[in-house]
């Protein structure tokens, strides 16, 4: 598997400097004298604590936590007064960690205790020397990371391979979502991308934020996408190629996000419960798990809303005169009959009611009146840009499409470990 994960750019801007490989650093210069490095965190340097790190127990308050460490109800009380109203600890969940300092000099009961309800957020009371508490929430840091890899199984599984966040599994399949079908990836399609992920304490990440550019090759075809704001006003945002024309289609390519299709639209489908007869299968399932949410694939209105023995709860909308969906097995419905539904607005949520042996949702697609298999219809595309915002636009992607074409399929510099028997051996990716 060859992939990279680099940091790109900090912050929004797009700097190019052209493809020229990084500068070495010279990691022997000792002429530097080495120096005292404090461990600074939540407001201490911890090189000079004892620090002693549990999880909250079933049971636990603050309170009990103190006085299990030589803090005696009234002192701890006084804490609790004059703490009130910087930190809430009535609030501790089970499982969530919290750290006990202590002075290197005495052991004896904590000089601060910091607990950490998520990732992102801490609060901290100082309990010896001058009592305060302080309810924090860390800095997040957005930067701009490039990655790439090429499909040996899954996108899913290549994105783990090849250490990147598994989130762009979803975001590359939503910019894609009407011209490629990522249900039949072939080995050695491969994808270049660059986006933008949250962090706070530098390495820990709080999610993707957006594909800001992105290069998926299928098929031997490559398919480059820009993102950009079509629509100023209602804050639009769209994905093109290089030459402007908008990746969106009237329809998405399937109801849920990423799964796997179970069964497809088949006509002459055999099945071993009713004797090996054909039954055909007029729909395409997605397998889902329960509660998966269930989308609209393109704009309109609900026509139907109901439920049958066969279908289970379901969902019909008709989109204009030629095009009509339906949505089934749904475990909830969410949309009315005769409400008026968004591309992508969520519509129910998968389930196993109807006849279904496992969770998913059965989509059937009308064409004229008539059940199509959806993967084989040429759909219209959505609205073109505007001629105005063209030209704009293209001045925008030039520099960005540069720095797409930069970011390496198969970096010479880039080391794999391969296993080969009982030894491990390091090669250099290029070979």
């Amino acid at each position: 598997m060859k992939f990279i994960k680099l940091i790109f750019i900090l912050n929004f801007g797009f700097i190019f400097l052209g493809c020229e490989s990084p500068k070495e650093i010279d990691n022997n210069d000792t002429s530097k004298e080495v120096k005292y490095k404090p461990n600074i965190r939540f407001g201490y340097d911890l090189n000079k604590f004892i620090v002693v790190d549990k999880k909250i127990k079933k049971g636990d308050t603050f309170g009990s936590i103190l006085e299990d460490n030589l803090i005696d109800y009234p002192e701890v009380y006084k804490i609790l007064m004059k703490t009130k109203n910087q930190v809430n600890t009535r609030k501790l969940v089970v499982g969530k960690p919290y750290k006990l300092l202590f002075n290197n000099d005495s052991i004896a009961s904590p000089f601060a205790i910091i607990y950490e309800p998520d990732i992102a957020t801490y609060w901290k009371i100082q309990l010896r020397d001058s009592v305060f508490g302080e309810t924090i929430k860390k800095p997040v840091k957005i930067v701009t990371l490039q990655g790439s890899g090429v499909i040996n199984s899954s996108l899913y599984e290549t994105m783990i391979q090849s250490g990147l966040n598994d989130q762009l599994t979803y975001y590359l399949s939503d910019v894609y979502a009407w011209t490629i079908d990522f249900f039949r990836l072939k080995k050695g399609d491969r994808f270049k991308v660059i986006y933008t992920e949250r962090f706070v304490d530098d390495s820990i990440s709080l999610g993707i934020v957006e594909i800001k550019a992105a290069y998926f090759e299928h098929n031997g075809k490559g398919l480059y996408a820009f993102e950009f704001e079509s629509d100023n006003e209602k804050g639009i945002v769209d994905y093109f190629d290089e030459n402007a024309k908008n990746l969106r289609r009237a329809f998405l390519k399937a109801p849920v996000k990423f799964s796997r299709i179970s069964s497809r639209y088949n006509l002459r489908r055999r099945i071993a419960y009713y004797g090996n007869r054909i039954r055909p299968h007029k729909g395409t399932d997605f397998a889902a798990s329960v509660g998966t949410p269930i989308m609209a694939t393109a704009s309109g209105k609900v026509i139907k809303a109901s439920y049958t023995r066969g279908n289970g709860n379901y969902v019909t909308i008709k989109h204009n005169n030629t095009y009509s969906t339906q949505y089934l097995h749904m475990k909830k419905r969410k949309v009315l009959k005769g409400q008026n539904v968004n591309q992508g607005d969520v519509i129910g949520w998968v389930g196993m009611t109807g006849n279904t042996s496992g969770p998913h949702v059965c989509y059937r697609f009308w064409k004229n009146g008539k059940q199509v298999d959806p993967f084989k219809q040429k759909l219209p595309q959505a609205k073109p840009i505007s001629s105005k915002l063209k030209k704009q636009y293209l001045s925008y992607m030039a520099p960005v499409k540069t720095a797409i074409d930069c970011v390496p399929f198969e970096p010479e510099f880039l080391k794999k470990i391969v296993n080969n028997n009982d030894e491990n051996q390091i090669k250099d990716s290029s070979e």
